[in-house]
């Protein structure tokens, strides 16, 4: 899954982007919205979510044993989800809890990747789609 966030203004009007593969790099699912007034955090938050909440319903109770990659070009977002930074932005929270629940109930084989934005250009892409729509 190849995720992004963001916001014109910060905050400002805001969107996701998501691109879902299978190992195979075969494009199973895209999804490109606006999420209303967000800071690029919150967005970020969002897309992540809104991923995994589509692989599980793709996936039903498979995932419980799937494997699953998430890539973000947000290095402060990945290391929170991947618990080497704590959450200090209260807002943000929620939404840490929020995917936390859905990874212990759902989930359990995920990892948070860094990309690069530049190997992030399709859930970006996606991003400036719903903005500009």
């Amino acid at each position: 899954m190849y995720t992004d966030g963001g916001a014109r203004g910060n905050p400002g009007p805001a969107a996701i982007g998501v691109q879902i593969l299978d190992s195979d790099g075969t494009v199973l699912q895209e999804l490109s919205e606006k999420i209303g007034n967000a800071t690029n955090n919150f967005a970020e938050y969002q897309a992540v979510w809104r991923a995994l909440e589509t692989v599980k319903q793709l996936y039903g109770k498979k995932t419980k044993d799937m494997m699953f990659e998430v890539r973000l070009d947000s290095e402060l977002i990945q290391k929170q989800l991947s618990h080497e930074y704590q959450v200090k932005e209260p807002g943000l929270v929620p939404h840490f809890m929020a995917i936390h629940n859905l990874r212990v109930s759902s989930l359990p084989h995920i990892t948070f990747v860094h990309v690069r934005r530049e190997k992030n250009k399709e859930a970006d892409r996606l991003v400036n789609e719903a903005l500009d729509a």
